[in-house]
């Protein structure tokens, strides 16, 4: 009897994610930024069928640019503007909780970033701090926040120096994006002043983070490193040179938080003027990474070698695609979602997990200028 309890037990504990999971449903959260934006929006999406559904606002804000989600999806925080304890109105961060069901979002508090011109946030896998890296101020600041997801004075925060190779834009630094590893050990920042991808370690109790040895890794001079990201593997890493319209592949060695670089491949199939790349973002299943080029408005196309993590392009997809500053893939790695800054709208692409290559879709929604694109299955 006590066998047979066993088993029934864990069957039921496989199969309750595997019930959630095959529901298909989730929310598109986006972070906006133009005077025409009402903060937050939020629409249904289907993963079964790649179909979108009503945009609507999920909060109110002052360009609420990009966007965390809490690793439970029960809270959100965004990066923008907000009012300070005078009545000022500074850079921050915003917190919010989720709710998985209706989508709905509710302002809990704000914290000033004290860096300025904050661009990008990311949630810590313990739920204790949210890392924010700050473009204009050039600085990485880590604010705590509690169990109900209230936003407490920074814990840590560490102003870059130095600069590089480009003097009209990398006379100073630039921090443009905080990642963590999976083991959530050491938070990387991408500077695109410093032509350098930073590494810090990180405690997760005290929210500290103090630089690694090394503290950093060299990315192509005066490309501009902008946004990052870890393939599933954890032993391969790609940045984007925003400057330089390229992207680079690094493998990670997790247990000291060092990287080497591999190759570096440019994202457009001929010299395009005025071009900057923007997102990077992995495939699930780890065999190819996409990276955003505005000004060629197009989503270009690499697969990844699986033995050596080197990367080789593949393409290009331009339908549709007006001046793309963020793109995520859904969960099930069978969807992407595009938004475009300039043309107020999102478009979906059907992905070819054998192949990496995207197709167009029917599906478009019109938001003000989306700058961020965040999944959260729908409860």
């Amino acid at each position: 009897m006590r066998i047979s309890l066993l088993f029934s037990l864990l069957l039921a504990m496989f199969m309750i994610p595997a019930l959630s999971a095959a529901d298909g449903s989730y929310w598109v959260f986006l972070g906006t930024g133009s005077n025409k934006s009402k903060g937050i929006y939020r629409v249904e999406f289907d993963s079964a069928t790649g179909k979108l559904g009503k945009v609507e606002v999920a909060a109110e804000a002052v360009n609420p640019g990009f966007l965390a989600i809490h690793p439970k999806n029960t809270h959100l925080f965004a990066v923008g503007s907000i009012t300070n304890a005078e009545g000022k109105k500074v850079d921050g961060v915003m917190s919010f909780t989720l709710d998985a069901k209706t989508g709905e979002l509710k302002a809990i508090n704000q914290q000033p970033s004290i860096g300025g011109g904050p661009c990008h946030i990311n949630c810590d896998r313990e739920a204790k701090h949210v890392l924010v890296a700050n473009y204009g101020g050039g600085s990485t600041t880590v604010l705590p926040f509690d169990k109900d997801g209230k936003l407490s004075v920074a814990s840590s925060f560490v102003q870059h120096k130095g600069t590089s190779v480009d003097k009209g834009r990398q006379s100073a630094p630039h921090a443009h994006s905080v990642n963590l590893d999976a083991a959530g050990k050491f938070a990387m920042v991408a500077d695109l002043g410093l032509d350098k991808v930073l590494v810090y370690k990180y405690d997760s109790a005290t929210g500290k983070i103090s630089p690694n040895d090394p503290p950093s890794v060299d990315t192509p001079p005066g490309g501009g490193p902008r946004h990052f990201a870890f393939h599933p593997s954890g032993k391969f890493a790609y940045v984007c040179n925003e400057m330089a319209s390229s992207v680079t592949a690094m493998t990670y060695d997790s247990s000291k938080g060092e990287f080497k670089t591999l190759n570096t491949v440019t994202t457009l199939p001929k010299e395009h003027k005025g071009n900057s790349t923007a997102e990077t973002v992995v495939h699930p299943n780890g065999k190819f990474v996409y990276v955003s080029n505005r000004g060629h408005n197009s989503i270009a196309i690499f697969a990844i070698d699986e033995k050596s993590g080197e990367v080789k392009a593949m393409g290009h997809q331009g339908e549709g695609i007006n001046i793309p500053r963020n793109f995520n893939i859904d969960p099930t790695g069978k969807w992407m979602i595009v938004g475009n800054q300039a043309g107020n709208s999102i478009v979906v692409f059907e992905v070819d997990a054998k192949t990496g290559q995207l197709k167009t879709t029917d599906q478009k929604a019109e938001v003000p200028a989306p700058i961020c694109v965040r999944f959260v299955p729908k409860s």
